[in-house]
């Protein structure tokens, strides 16, 4: 029965690593063996024939001048065992060495003239003559048309040729099984960090995630992918630890709320002829507005987490016009909240949602601790565009500047004289600036690092420009009306540019 087309691939891919490299270099060995052999043998070969022609043609050569000088003897000697014939013009041998024929020439007329023409040896069966196996044979011409033949056996040739093509056939097929063998010890040690690796994976699991890896002692590929494990599994460990911080954290807020709501219920529903039950829903209201406050600034987070650090849209935004919108809705704030636009036409590429979202967080964070008044800023600075909102509150100590970026953290000041919110407004700040490229600190608003409280609060957000406009080189900004004052902007919302100067 015929195998299915592509049986064979799949029988080598389901066989192990380990295997695979070790056939494979047999085969590479194997291969690169024979093709060696092959070159060796015919090299061999050559060089023994070689020599041996050359041994032909140097006798030739002797007898040649002995015959031209009248040396030679009715028989020639054989040393060395070279056959020699000298024959007439006429083609009878007059001269030959003890064991060669007498009567019939190694070569016929024209073989002779052809060996003499190409200067080269050539081969020749012995057998016809009484010779067992092959010859080399080669002729010269001598004086007065005569022509010596030198014939010379290449039998010790052709066995040492038998004897290396025996030990390589033997040789070669051990060498293979030997790098086998070698091979597969030096595969399975290099692959043993990795079976390490594989079981101490393994073990890992969600009662035991502070796990690491085995990391190899030898510094290779093995040592680097468990140190990149590692990272990743405390990476990983990191995430999962914040976030059961923050299902803790959150279901710690949702408390609260969530008691005082049944609480009020619970009282109302056992003494219903005296409740004011206006009173209860509007209780019940606020406390649902701080659940509706948490679950929005979750999602926003869950949200923020999700994309990676990635805007959901990009496109141009106008901050321009984004502070403009985001200041006016506070025209019924109990402090003002005045706006100075010092160089309009500043873009950005972001989401416009997240970018206000950022302002809202940051105004309510500053009008919830302003004892008179919250200023919001724009202006460039180099290839950024500068976003900042002051307020004249108690401040916040130095140390504690970058604390309150974390998630669900309220501190023990007076900037947490009220209830506020959950600790979230400025971690869904700082997650959704990162993601815009940019930062966000916090710093003194009185403009000194040592005076840590008492001086205000002013939250700086930088953001890259998408065009960098020319600065706008007018006078500076008038100094911001009170609202309150008489003539002031109604509602206590302050707007301001330098261009409309």
């Amino acid at each position: 029965m015929a195998a299915e087309p592509g049986s064979a691939g799949r029988w080598w891919r389901r066989k192990s690593l380990r295997f695979r490299v070790t056939a494979a270099a047999a085969a590479v060995l194997a291969l690169a063996l024979a093709i060696s052999a092959w070159v060796l043998l015919g090299l061999l070969g050559r060089s023994l024939t070689a020599t041996v022609d050359d041994s032909a043609l140097q006798r030739a050569n002797r007898v040649r001048a002995d015959a031209d000088a009248g040396r030679l003897p009715p028989e020639l000697s054989n040393p060395d065992g070279t056959l020699i014939q000298v024959i007439e013009p006429g083609g009878r041998v007059m001269h030959a060495t003890v064991g060669t024929d007498r009567l019939v020439p190694l070569l016929g007329p024209a073989a002779r003239a052809q060996a003499i023409r190409s200067d080269q040896a050539g081969d020749l069966d012995g057998a016809p003559y009484g010779i067992p196996g092959r010859l080399r044979v080669v002729a010269v011409s001598a004086d007065h048309g005569r022509v010596v033949i030198a014939a010379r056996s290449i039998a010790e040739v052709e066995k040492s040729l038998a004897a290396a093509t025996q030990v390589l056939l033997f040789g070669t097929p051990l060498l293979v099984i030997l790098l086998a063998a070698v091979s597969w010890m030096i595969v399975g040690g290099t692959l043993r960090p990795i079976s390490s690796l594989r079981r101490g994976a393994a073990e890992i699991s969600g009662t035991a995630r502070s796990r690491r890896l085995p990391v190899p002692e030898a510094d290779d590929e093995v040592h680097s992918l468990a140190m990149t494990l590692n990272d990743m599994l405390a990476r990983l460990e990191e995430a999962d630890t914040r976030q059961r911080a923050l299902v803790s954290d959150a279901a710690h807020e949702l408390r609260s709320p969530l008691a005082s709501i049944r609480l009020q219920l619970e009282v109302a529903l056992g003494h219903p002829e005296g409740q004011d039950w206006r009173e209860t829903a509007e209780g019940v209201l606020e406390d649902a507005m701080r659940l509706s406050r948490l679950a929005e600034d979750l999602l926003a987070l869950a949200r923020l987490d999700e994309r990676g650090g990635i805007p959901a849209r990009r496109e141009p935004v106008d901050l321009e016009g984004l502070v403009r919108q985001g200041v006016e809705r506070y025209a019924d704030s109990p402090v003002t909240v005045s706006c100075a636009v010092v160089d309009g036409g500043l873009s950005v590429t972001g989401d416009a949602l997240d970018l206000g979202r950022v302002l809202t967080n940051l105004v309510d964070n500053a009008v919830r601790h302003a004892q008179a008044g919250v200023s919001v800023e724009l202006r460039a600075e180099g290839t950024a565009a500068l976003l900042t909102v002051t307020d004249d509150g108690p401040g916040i100590p130095d140390a504690d500047r970058e604390r309150v970026f974390d998630r669900f953290t309220r501190l023990d000041t007076a900037r947490s004289r009220d209830e506020g919110g959950a600790g979230l407004g400025l971690a869904i700040v700082r997650e959704t600036v990162r993601a815009h490229g940019g930062s966000v600190h916090l710093e003194s608003a009185g403009g000194s690092e040592d005076d840590e409280e008492g001086q205000g609060l002013r939250a700086v957000v930088r953001l890259p420009l998408t065009i960098v406009p020319a600065l706008y080189a007018g006078p500076a900004s008038r100094p911001v009306p009170d609202a309150r004052a008489p003539g002031g902007p109604v509602n206590g919302a302050v707007l301001e540019s330098a261009k409309d100067q």
